[in-house]
């Protein structure tokens, strides 16, 4: 019964804008009204799939955490101050990201998060290296990754534990050497 019930509801939510229905503002829950308040004077101009998106995104925001919600708006800042080339790369480059494995895509992930949580004068020391390479060292760059990426792969978890002590080892006489 509760199946039918959901499915019924699915159904009337999805066909009820081609039937002509659409929702008013203030059939809006209250939430909704608050997070969506800025599209209050031209909501009755928007389309039923424009406000299905727009009440779809205030659920997802109301879901987040205020971390979550700070780190959305800083990513909306700086979206808003790219350049409409530099928009065009970012979907080029999301798009291939979409399309990687998903083990490749929570690599990247992973280094991503890796290089966010390192202090911004590190930061900053490797953008500029990166920067400063010519479009040869970054393929050769690109390339000694790819194989030590294969190479790590190859190894067997014992192999892999001893290739982190050492790894660890050389970061902490590097550590005490600064």
């Amino acid at each position: 019964m509760k199946r039918l019930i959901k499915l019924l509801l699915t159904f009337t939510i999805i066909l009820l804008p081609t039937l002509g229905y659409t929702l008013e503002w203030n059939e809006l829950t209250p939430d909704e009204q608050q997070v969506l308040d800025r599209f209050e004077d031209r909501w009755n101009t928007l389309t039923p799939e424009q406000k299905n998106k727009l009440r779809q995104g205030a659920a997802r925001w109301q879901a987040m955490s205020p971390e979550q919600r700070q780190r959305f708006k800083d990513r909306f800042v700086r979206w808003q101050n790219m350049t409409p080339e530099q928009r065009k790369r970012f979907r080029e480059h999301y798009r291939t990201f979409k399309q990687l494995p998903p083990e490749d895509q929570e690599r990247i992930r992973k280094r991503m998060n890796t290089f966010r949580n390192l202090p911004p004068e590190r930061r900053e020391a490797l953008r500029q290296k990166w920067l400063n390479m010519s479009p040869e060292e970054r393929a050769a760059f690109r390339s000694k990754m790819n194989k030590r990426r294969e190479r790590w792969k190859s190894m067997s978890p014992e192999e892999q534990s001893a290739a982190r002590k050492r790894i660890q080892k050389r970061h902490e006489r590097l550590q005490q050497m600064r």
